[in-house]
């Protein structure tokens, strides 16, 4: 069986968190971008969007609130990058999820057909 990294109420709502700031398209569009490797300015996020940087800056907060980004100064700017840790650990939440509902499904399949 998949051991999650933590399991306690306060991971359950850290991986709450992370849901809600993964359930918006334009942070999911946000976060395909800083995938790309290397972190990255809000101009250069905005470009070729028709995003504002105010709106970005908003999606960025949410998504480095769920833990799921974080920002580094560089000079006079920040840069934000993707933090693979946290969805790894989603990614194992779900597997579980999925493990534990193929069972429920198996056992139910055997009851119905005994």
């Amino acid at each position: 069986m998949l051991k999650l990294r933590s399991s306690g109420a306060a991971a359950l709502k850290a991986r709450a968190a992370a849901f809600a700031a993964l359930g918006d398209a334009t942070r999911l569009a946000v976060l395909a971008r800083l995938a790309q490797g290397q972190p990255q300015s809000i101009s250069r996020l905005t470009a070729g969007t028709r995003l504002t940087r105010q709106a970005v800056t908003k999606h960025l907060r949410v998504l480095e609130g769920a833990g799921v980004v974080r920002s580094v100064r560089v000079g006079r700017e920040s840069r934000f990058a993707l933090e693979a840790a946290p969805l790894d650990e989603l990614r194992d939440y779900l597997d579980l999820v999925s493990r534990q509902w193929d069972e429920a499904l198996a056992r139910l399949k055997a009851l119905v057909e005994d």
